[in-house]
């Protein structure tokens, strides 16, 4: 599964880790998180993530 990264902070989101914190569970594709869901750094909605190539 592909990483995403935070264009606001640079966060990266790895599905290998999930955000428990936040109820995303590990295994968790960028793709299956809820829409709903921000960065946990900075707030920044799915939309400011890109793909870590």
């Amino acid at each position: 599964m592909k990483k995403y990264r935070c264009i606001i902070c640079g966060y990266i989101y790895d599905p290998a880790e999930g955000d428990p914190d936040n109820g995303v569970n590990p295994g968790t594709s960028f793709d299956d998180i809820p829409e709903d869901w921000v960065c946990p750094l900075c707030g920044a909605s799915k939309e400011d993530f890109e793909v870590v190539e």
